[in-house]
């Protein structure tokens, strides 16, 4: 994510590394300049954060730090927008927030993100389905919430997206939802019907927030039409979607200084999971290659409980990890989105975040073969790895169509994980872990291929 804007940022300090005078400043900021609008970053915006950064740079000397400085506060004054961050509850429940964006941005998809985004934070969502316009568009929201095991409501009969949102409003007050989101109709391009209908639902549904979603993927063209939605119908933040395609990360920068609407959200990947809280603070430092660790343990808290973590811990300690508590852990990692999207929110690694994007912990040749393996154990072998002698092995690779070679290699893996997690566990495993990590980033460009 934002790999575009970064290496923009990364090539301007080259050319300032080694002087600290007015030609060398000019160099950056005209390196920084054709950058920016390579990035898909509009041309008055791109005016603005040069000749910002070339003030406060001369300001406090001319020099790399004091360039990176200029950069870095300048950036986060563009992304700083007056309005709330994230998503904010109403006083009263239900929170009703009006989802909206033209047909194709992957406003139904972002909806059920948002929705599972909550549920993860223990809160009770309705989804409605009042998007009555596009072809099987209830079907698609009826698919995504049954994925995410939320609760749809849709009323197949009616052709009126009005009363819908008035029925499950009345039904959400009644059985004391916490959220609502409504999904409604978009369209190709903003047309009166369009608004007219948005204008009906937004006063039948009297939302405490309009969240808009954007296609990051469609540059300059999002900026100019969430500037049409929030003229005419208002909007209270924006949601980016695709940002995990080929968007150049422009479009981020553009919509914050020339909209004025907060970004709220950022979808950084295809799963559910991916979707991530826009804090401007954060994303600088990530935009800078300085990660966002605060964000990634946000993102594990919420999907790892702090009670099975401590117990997990202890386990690994005394060196009693079994196969049953592995798969627990998978499936707890796999609700952390895409491996791309966490390697971008760690110091020093974002460079890795692009060999990162084909690999998939859900669906994996590895993972599943790990899986085919421990479904063919029984309840006590999972429990206790040391009872497999080679008949129990010869049994379990007929039963997971393996060899019993690569069964006991699987094994011999997973013993070493476990002796190497237990090793890890105390206070000097810990600093050798920061030191191998410490290794790990000053080397992270020679790493080559991940191995499949």
């Amino acid at each position: 994510m934002f790999d575009t804007l970064t290496q923009s940022f990364t090539s301007a300090i080259k050319k300032i590394r080694f002087h600290d005078d007015e030609k060398a400043l000019s160099k950056a900021l005209q390196e920084l300049r054709k950058s920016l609008l390579k990035s898909d970053v509009n041309h008055k915006v791109v005016k603005t954060l040069i000749s910002s950064v070339e003030l406060k740079t001369k300001a406090s000397g001319i020099g790399k730090d004091q360039f990176l400085d200029a950069m870095r506060s300048t950036i986060y004054e563009l992304l700083q927008t007056k309005g709330n961050q994230g998503f904010v509850f109403a006083p009263n429940p239900p929170t009703v927030i009006l989802m909206t964006g033209l047909q194709g941005s992957g406003k139904t998809t972002t909806t059920g993100k948002l929705a599972l985004y909550l549920k993860n934070r223990k809160k009770k969502v309705l989804v409605v389905a009042a998007d009555l316009q596009r072809l099987a568009a209830v079907e698609q929201l009826r698919q995504v919430c049954a994925g995410i095991e939320v609760e749809l409501y849709a009323d197949d009969e009616s052709k009126n997206p009005v009363e819908v949102v008035k029925n499950a409003i009345a039904k959400a007050d009644k059985a004391l939802y916490d959220v609502v989101l409504i999904d409604t109709a978009g369209r190709l391009a903003i047309d009166d019907e369009l608004m007219s209908e948005l204008s009906q639902v937004k006063e039948a549904a009297s939302p405490d927030e309009i969240f808009y979603v954007a296609d990051a993927l469609t540059g300059q063209d999002s900026v100019r039409t969430a500037q049409s939605f929030h003229d005419k119908i208002g909007i209270d933040g924006v949601i980016l979607s695709k940002y995990d395609g080929d968007a150049k990360g422009g479009v981020a920068l553009g919509i914050a200084s020339q909209v004025h609407v907060p970004l709220r959200f950022i979808g950084s990947g295809e799963k559910m999971e991916d979707l991530e809280v826009f804090l401007p603070e954060r994303i600088v430092n990530r935009l800078m290659g300085l990660g966002d660790i605060e964000g990634l343990a946000e993102k594990t808290a919420s999907v790892i409980d702090e009670k099975t973590a401590k117990k997990m811990t202890q386990k690994i300690k005394k060196g009693k990890f079994n196969f049953n508590d592995f798969l627990e852990q998978m499936e707890s990692i796999k609700k952390l989105g895409s491996m791309k999207s966490i390697m971008g929110m760690i110091p020093g690694m974002g460079n890795m975040s692009n060999a990162m994007k084909d690999m998939d912990l859900e669906n994996s040749r590895e993972i599943k073969v790990i899986k085919a393996m421990v479904g063919s154990m029984t309840k006590k072998e999972r429990e206790d790895p040391d009872l497999l002698n080679g008949s129990r092995k010869q049994r379990i690779a007929k039963g997971c169509g393996l060899s019993q070679a690569e069964v006991n290699r699987m094994l011999k893996q997973f013993k070493n994980a476990s002796k190497m997690a237990k090793k890890f566990s105390g206070k000097k495993g810990m600093k050798d872990l920061q030191n191998m990590m410490g290794q790990m980033q000053g080397g992270a460009g020679g790493f080559g291929k991940i191995p499949r």
